[in-house]
């Protein structure tokens, strides 16, 4: 698998020789903490996604071909134990990784693979330290933290798009992804208003929340909701050998609202679920995501 996600890797990343040249369409953020949701510190905390889009030309829907569309994406997380520090081993991981995005009509793939860095060999244990030190904030519990690791995965994804009217769209999607952990899961959303109904929306990995990759500055509100379901296969960050046993099954649902007053200037809040993901862990938690767009 590891040879497979490389071999994978390079081949989206690699441009040809004989190809067009490429130009920026669009980039994505999501920033997701925990202290915008339920604000308890804890289990995942926090992460934050860089999504980097390029084509032959501008997005257009209708041109989706194979190959043309390019996302290059950054991610980086902390995971952390409960306040008692003993249910689960600290993480902290940062991803680097590229997918292609096609389709035809209301059908949306994506495909592609990446590599997760975890461990102290990140720093970003060493900066969350720091960070809190600053603020005078609890000091986070790293002391279990996992070793360092690299680690290849790969992911593939196909939705529908279902317009039900101008400014409604439900979007049923199914994904698999391996690396850190190995999932297959399936869920639907739901985008009420006029903001993103022509723009390419991705997905963060996490809270499972969409994000645009591309802006096409239609102003107004829009309204998310979603929910999915997923199957867990196994997961390095919930390892037996720390005597953390993963559930078999997952849920998240959420809502968010995606304000955009100018063209080029838009504001997005959500808050998302996250059920149980080990055996013995008390409760759900609610992770809250922001997102400003500025695009001068």
């Amino acid at each position: 698998m590891r040879i497979l996600a490389a071999a994978l890797l390079a081949m989206i990343v690699a441009e040809p020789a004989t190809a067009q040249s490429r130009e920026t369409i669009g980039t994505g953020r999501s920033f997701n903490n925990d202290y915008f949701g339920d604000g308890r510190d804890r289990w995942r905390t926090g992460s934050y996604t860089y999504s980097h889009l390029r084509a032959t030309g501008a997005y257009d829907p209708n041109d989706r071909a194979f190959g043309n569309i390019i996302e290059y994406r950054l991610k980086t997380e902390i995971i952390s134990p409960g306040r008692g520090g003993t249910d689960r081993p600290y993480v902290g991981a940062i991803s680097l990784g590229a997918q292609t995005h096609f389709g035809d009509g209301p059908w949306h793939y994506a495909l592609g693979a990446d590599v997760t860095f975890i461990g102290p060999q990140t720093g970003l244990s060493n900066f969350q330290e720091a960070f809190h030190e600053a603020f005078d904030l609890r000091a986070p519990l790293t002391a279990k933290e996992l070793a360092n690791d690299t680690i290849f995965g790969a992911r593939a994804s196909a939705s529908y798009t279902y317009r039900v009217s101008d400014q409604v769209s439900l979007r049923p999607f199914a994904e698999v992804l391996t690396g850190p952990e190995t999932i297959a899961r399936v869920g639907a959303d739901i985008l009420v208003g006029p903001v993103g109904q022509a723009d390419l929306w991705l997905r963060d990995d996490v809270t499972g929340q969409p994000y645009r990759g591309t802006d096409a500055g239609v102003t107004g509100v829009s309204f998310l909701a979603g929910a999915d379901y997923a199957f867990v296969e196994d997961s390095v960050y919930l390892p037996a050998s720390r005597g953390v046993t993963a559930m078999d099954n997952r849920s998240r649902a959420r809502l968010g609202v995606l304000w955009q007053p100018l063209p080029n200037l838009s504001v997005f809040y959500g808050a998302t679920y996250l059920s149980e993901e080990f055996v013995g862990q008390s409760e759900g938690q609610v992770v809250g995501s922001l997102r400003l767009g500025f695009n001068f």
